[in-house]
């Protein structure tokens, strides 16, 4: 399935998000972008580079590897 892994991201940065009692709008603050960013990402629609990846999973304080693996 095509963006199969960006749907899967989105998923993961929405619950951690959430875990965090975070906001999109406190999310994007954190992570130095927009908030509409924030819901593009979770909607799983934004194709992330390799950094932008290792960027979020820093300030979400996760390895790429949580980002990027589908959670049960």
């Amino acid at each position: 399935m095509s963006g199969e892994l960006q749907v899967t991201v989105g998923k993961n940065v929405r619950r951690m998000r959430e875990d965090r009692g975070l906001t999109q709008e406190g999310l994007a603050e954190l992570i130095g972008v927009h908030r509409t960013y924030v819901g593009s990402l979770e909607a799983g629609s934004r194709n992330l580079t390799l950094r932008t990846v290792e960027h979020l999973a820093g300030r979400l304080e996760v390895t790429a590897l949580d980002l990027l693996v589908e959670q049960p």
